[in-house]
This record gives structure tokens, C-alpha cells and sequence, in this order.
């Protein structure tokens, strides 16, 4: 049966979690995992230990990034979690998964959903890095997770209820431009939960939480192996009453969502993505209602959780025989076990027999463990006193929770370490690079190539297509990147692991952009070893530890533009009239009146850009090979304007931000 995976912010969570029935529990240490502000585990041990103990699966989050100061501390925890016998360990960051992959190979590696996998070519990637199970974006259709389960050796995790971000994980840096606090490092403010403005409609970047309980038994056949369930800031109620929904449905019972609802909801439940719908009844935000109705089912919920989950069978077999001390032996999928006790006397009243044996070897309250079966051995007419009898039961499951509760560490292997500036103009038109003459290179959206390839033409190979930073029409990018091809393009930029795929299978050069989230010397290494051939570390990482980068690998910075600050599967633009009229150009204004522009890609996605630009154009930057100029909405004369002044080191007028480069951020 499927594995249903819960989420354990703290001691109470874990302890909810299991006894309700979950199958295996993910949770965090008190750094480098997206909830920092969960009660999460000073040590990955005791959570480990409790789990196993249980015959649950225990997977412990590593999924923030990180930067070079922090890498020793990486893998004290990587050696940390070999030595627990965890049995996976979910990541992000390529450099930790270089650290994982090297110190301590046997351990399974998770694919995060923050690398954003969301189609084919990125769990293909993801299987020649070495996973073993990908966590897939949450904003897919059952047809299309479906399709990559069929067409992947990866196991497939989802997530089948929880929070839903608007953004597409891994593609989110709201919160950082805004608040100073970064989603990718675990720290995120959830700015997007306040009241944005799409006209007169309020909360337009809010969504109400998923819930895909009812499609479990859609989700078995599509090949879906785990059903991870979202929460580790929730109360432990939460978690009890989402296990407990799954459990019923997998048993063919129906769900209840709505005791589930009311523990925990944004204005209701959506189940928009996994059925191909981008509406706008997907949105919604916490009211006073929702909070009210907690307070009416946290008591009920608590109950569920009181006791242990049965889960782990025993075979018992007990030997009462004359002359003989009598023995009680458990067997488990971990072994068997064997108790003595004292020899049994003839029996001048009650000897034993099969139902009293029974009745008191099942006993096993208080443990995961129940008797599925039992055999008694035994001459007629012995005496074996009752307290004797619980005693042996009471060693013997004693015995079986040491089996379960032993750790089967991972070898651990030392990390063996690695051993003028060029302008990249990317922009959405021709217009915009024809602008900034004589740049070292062009970065251009490959279907805008194609719009034009006679122009494309003239820019030689110092022209880059760049693949859609969310590729979930990817039928058509295949001939595209032919057609690219035959135009003399040679290189791709990518912004997540699946381009990189592609571009290798197809034999272009690969420029990685910011949103493969580079934050320290490891993933730039991973890259290379990989097939890179330059790349962009993120706009979330200081000039000071930029400075710091080593390796080889040829790496800069998006110097100017409007920063992409979401990626948007579902347009929270589209208004009473979705897309008609619209011309691929919206405005959000958030609660204090400033407005950020919502850009479409030809209706695959949207992009959320920062309402002022970021400016460098009379700052330097140390320790970087190359500055991309990363023009979105900007007029052509403007686009000049801006290259000539980074050309002189000019200062640019209007409003503007250095964005995070000069501080450091939680």
C-alpha cells in the first residue's frame, strides 16, 4: 500500500503522527530545513529511534541552501544522519546533494520539491544525479504526474493536502526582497498571505490549502508511492486528523474532510491542479470563520492520537513443557526474540491452557506491536503463574523495540574537496537586446527566436535561447530546439535541472540562470561535473560570499532588472474575464498601494517582477565573471540608457534597490 508521510514540526507532531497510522514521518534539525520556525529536533536521533521503534520510516529534511561558511555544518549533519540509520534524506541545494552523494552514498536521496521538478526531463536528470525518489511540484495534474511515474525509475512522492503556495517551489523570492527573510533558507514571512489587489479583487496571491485525500486510489494507480502531507508548523491535531482522512481513504472509506477542514483551512479546499484547473476558486485566506471552527474539533482530534498505532505484527509461540523452564518466543520482519522463565509445576487448579496464554501474550498496550498469530506448546495440566506469563511478554516485546529501534548506520566518507567583466543581456525581445549593442551575450526565450529567426541570425553564437522556466508544455520544446539548431544557436540557458537535461541530450552549451539557486562552491562543482558551462548564483546571496566562491566554473549575477520574484502556474490575474483581452501585462498592488507587474508567457505561467528595479550600475562586485542585464518590461531606449551607464559605471536615476547583495538575510 501507499506510504502516507507525515510532517513532524516537534516531539508532539512525531508522536500524532505515528499513532495515527502514518507509514513515515519527515522533519528537520534546528537548521537547514524550510521550517526553521517549527519546534523541529536538536538532534536527528531521538526522532530516528522513535520512528524505527514504531516500523515507521524515518526521513529527515536538508532542503535550504546554503553558503560556503556553512558547509562544515553540512556535513557534520550529513555524518549525523549516516550514523542514525535514517532511511532518506530530502534536499535542495545541489551542493548538499554533491556532500550526500560523496560522504555518504548508500543513504536515498529525496529530490525536494524546491528543485522544482514538474516534468519529465527533470526526473530524468534527477536519475543520473543518483536519487532514488523525486517529491514533484504540487501544481500537476493526475495525467501529468501520471506520465512521469510511467516514464521514470524514480519513485514519485506528491503532496496530497497541506499549503499551496502561488508560486511554484524553489521559484519564490517575495518574501526575501520584501521582509529580508528567505523562503530557501527556511525563514519565509509569507508576505504573499497578505492582502495583494487584482483590481477590486483582494488576497489575489493566496490560495486556499489542496486537498487530493478523495483522489488517493487515482493517485495508487497513476504509480504515486508516498502521500506526503504538509504541516510541519501545524498543531498536532492537524496532523492526526490528516493521517486519519488518508488512512480511510485508502481503505476505500470516506474521508473525513470535514473535521479536517475545520481543524485547518484557508476559506476551504481546492483540488485545482490535479484536475487541470486554474481557476479562481483555488484562491481564498484565513478568516475568523476557519479559526472558530478549530476550536470546535481540537478535543475530538486529540483522542485520535492518544494511544499507539498497532502496526508491526508478532508471531508468538510460547513452550510450556514438565522439566522445562517456559519459552516465549516473537517474531517480527526484524527477527526473532526468545524470553525464559521459570519451570511450570503440576496445576492443583487452572493449569494453562490456549485462550489464557493468549489473553495475556496479547497484552502489548502501549507498543506498536499486536499478535497476528500464536502457538502453544504444552503438556496438559502445568501451572504457569500469570504474573510470570506477563513478564515474558513484557521482556520479549522489550526485545523486539531494541531490533527495530537499532540503527543501521551509512558509511560515511570524508568529502574530497575541489580543488574583464562580460555583460549577458537577456530580455523578452529583440528590440531589447538590439538595444545594448555589442554586449559579450544575448539571452532570448527560444519561441521569441522563432518568432524571428532572420534577426536571430545576426547575432551569431553570441545569442542564447533560453528554455521556459516552467516547462509543463514541453511537447512542443523538442522541435524548437531543432529549429535552434539549424539557426546556429549553441547555447541554452536553463533555469532548473530538467533544462539541463535537455540540453545536454540535444548538445548545447549550458548557461544555467538564477533559478537553479546557487548559493555556495559545491553546487557551482556539481555544475560543472555536470556539464555546465557558466552560471548565475542567486540574487539572494551577499557580495561578500560571492567573493568567497571557488571552483573553475565561469559564474555572475543579474546586475539590473526587474527581479523575477514568483513563478505563477495559475494566473491570479485573470479577473471575471480570465484571459480574454488581456495582452500578457497585469499590476498587483499590494496593502500599501505599490503595484508589481504580472507578466504571462504565452499563457504557460506567470511572473510576478519586483515592483522597483535592482540597480549596480556604480557598484562593484568582486569575485564575478560576468553581469547579466536582465531586462522584462523596459522600452528599448531605456534598455540603451541602462547598458551605457553600467558601461561608464554611471549612477541610474528613478527609484531603485541594490537588492540583497550588500545585506545579510535570515
Amino acid at each position: 500500500m501507499t506510504e502516507i508521510l507525515a510532517p513532524a514540526g516537534g516531539k508532539e507532531q512525531l508522536a500524532a503522527a505515528l499513532r495515527s497510522g502514518a507509514d513515515a514521518v519527515y522533519f528537520g534539525g534546528k537548521s537547514f530545513n524550510a521550517r526553521r520556525n517549527a519546534e523541529n529536533f536538536d538532534s536527528v536521533f531521538s526522532p530516528v529511534k522513535y520512528c524505527h521503534e514504531r516500523g515507521a520510516k524515518a526521513y529527515v529534511t536538508v532542503n535550504t541552501l546554503f553558503s560556503d561558511h556553512e558547509t562544515d555544518r553540512i556535513i557534520d549533519l550529513a555524518r549525523e544522519i549516516a550514523d542514525s540509520g535514517a532511511d532518506g534524506v530530502i534536499v535542495q541545494d545541489l551542493g548538499a546533494v554533491k556532500i550526500f552523494k560523496e560522504c555518504v552514498p548508500s543513504l536515498p536521496l529525496h529530490a525536494s520539491t524546491q528543485l522544482t521538478v514538474h516534468d519529465l526531463y527533470g526526473a530524468k536528470q534527477l536519475e543520473q544525479m543518483g536519487f532514488s525518489r523525486v517529491v514533484l511540484s504540487r501544481e500537476l495534474s493526475l495525467k501529468e504526474i501520471e506520465y512521469i511515474s510511467k516514464n521514470t525509475f524514480l519513485e514519485i512522492e506528491v503532496f496530497i493536502h497541506g499549503a499551496l503556495c502561488m508560486s511554484v517551489s524553489g521559484c519564490c523570492y517575495l518574501s526575501s526582497m520584501l521582509g529580508g527573510r528567505s523562503g530557501n533558507r527556511g525563514m519565509c514571512a509569507q508576505p504573499c498571505r497578505l492582502n495583494f489587489k487584482s483590481g477590486e479583487r483582494q488576497y489575489a496571491l493566496s490560495l486556499k490549502d489542496m486537498c487530493h485525500i478523495e483522489y488517493i486510489k487515482e493517485l495508487e494507480r497513476a504509480g504515486v508511492c508516498s502521500f506526503k502531507i504538509e504541516g510541519r508548523m501545524k498543531r498536532p491535531e492537524y496532523v492526526a486528523a490528516a493521517v486519519t482522512a488518508c488512512k480511510a481513504a485508502q481503505k476505500g472509506q470516506k474521508p473525513d474532510l470535514d473535521t479536517l477542514q475545520k481543524v485547518f483551512s484557508r476559506s476551504g479546499f481546492t483540488d485545482g491542479y490535479i484536475k487541470g484547473k486554474r481557476d479562481l476558486d483555488m484562491f481564498g485566506h484565513r478568516t475568523k470563520e476557519d479559526v472558530v471552527s478549530a476550536d470546535r474539533v481540537l478535543s475530538k482530534l486529540s483522542a485520535i492520537y492518544k494511544n499507539e498505532y498497532k502496526r508491526i505484527p508478532l508471531n508468538a509461540e510460547l513452550s510450556v513443557k514438565s522439566g522445562r523452564p517456559a519459552l516465549l518466543s516473537l517474531t517480527s520482519e526484524k527477527g526473532t526474540v526468545s524470553v525464559l522463565s521459570e519451570t511450570p509445576k503440576k496445576a492443583e487448579n487452572r493449569p494453562i491452557d490456549y485462550n489464557t496464554a493468549l489473553k495475556q501474550i496479547s497484552k502489548t498496550g502501549g507498543t506498536p506491536f499486536f499478535i497476528d498469530s500464536f502457538e502453544l506448546d504444552f503438556d496438559p495440566g502445568l501451572l504457569l503463574p500469570l504474573p510470570a506469563l506477563n513478564s515474558m511478554r513484557r521482556e520479549a516485546v522489550d526485545k523486539q523495540t531494541e531490533l527495530f529501534a537499532a540503527p543501521v548506520p551509512h558509511n560515511f566518507f570524508d568529502l574530497i574537496s575541489p580543488q574583464k567583466l562580460k555583460y549577458l543581456i537577456r530580455g523578452e525581445n529583440f528590440g531589447q537586446l538590439e538595444a545594448a549593442e555589442n554586449a559579450e551575450g544575448y539571452i532570448l526565450p527560444i519561441d521569441r527566436i522563432l518568432e524571428s529567426p532572420e534577426r536571430a541570425k545576426g547575432f551569431g553564437e553570441t545569442l542564447y535561447g533560453e528554455l521556459p522556466a516552467l516547462m509543463f508544455d514541453s511537447q512542443n520544446i523538442q522541435s524548437q530546439l531543432l529549429s535552434l539548431k539549424k539557426l546556429g544557436i549553441t547555447t541554452l540557458s536553463v533555469e532548473n535541472i530538467g533544462g539541463i537535461f535537455l540540453a545536454k541530450e540535444h548538445g548545447f552549451k549550458i548557461h544555467c540562470g538564477h533559478g537553479l539557486n546557487i548559493l555556495n562552491s559545491l553546487s557551482l562543482k556539481f555544475l560543472e561535473e555536470m556539464g555546465a558551462d557558466s552560471a548565475t548564483v542567486s540574487f539572494e546571496l551577499c557580495e561578500q560570499k560571492i567573493k568567497g566562491l571557488s571552483g573553475e566554473l565561469s559564474r555572475g549575477i543579474i546586475g539590473y532588472g526587474y527581479l523575477p520574484l514568483m513563478r505563477l502556474r495559475n494566473c491570479p490575474g485573470k479577473g471575471r474575464y480570465g484571459c480574454k483581452g488581456c495582452a500578457g501585462k497585469r499590476v498587483l498592488t499590494d496593502r500599501k498601494g505599490i503595484d508589481f507587474t504580472l507578466l504571462c508567457s504565452n499563457r504557460r505561467y506567470s511572473t510576478l517582477l519586483n515592483s522597483r528595479p535592482l540597480v549596480l550600475s556604480d557598484k562593484n562586485i568582486s569575485g564575478i565573471d560576468f553581469m547579466t542585464l536582465y531586462f522584462t518590461i523596459e522600452k528599448a531606449e531605456k534598455c540603451r540608457e541602462v547598458f551605457r551607464a553600467y558601461k561608464k559605471g554611471l549612477s541610474l536615476e528613478g527609484e531603485k534597490t541594490n537588492g540583497l547583495y550588500f545585506r545579510e538575510l535570515l
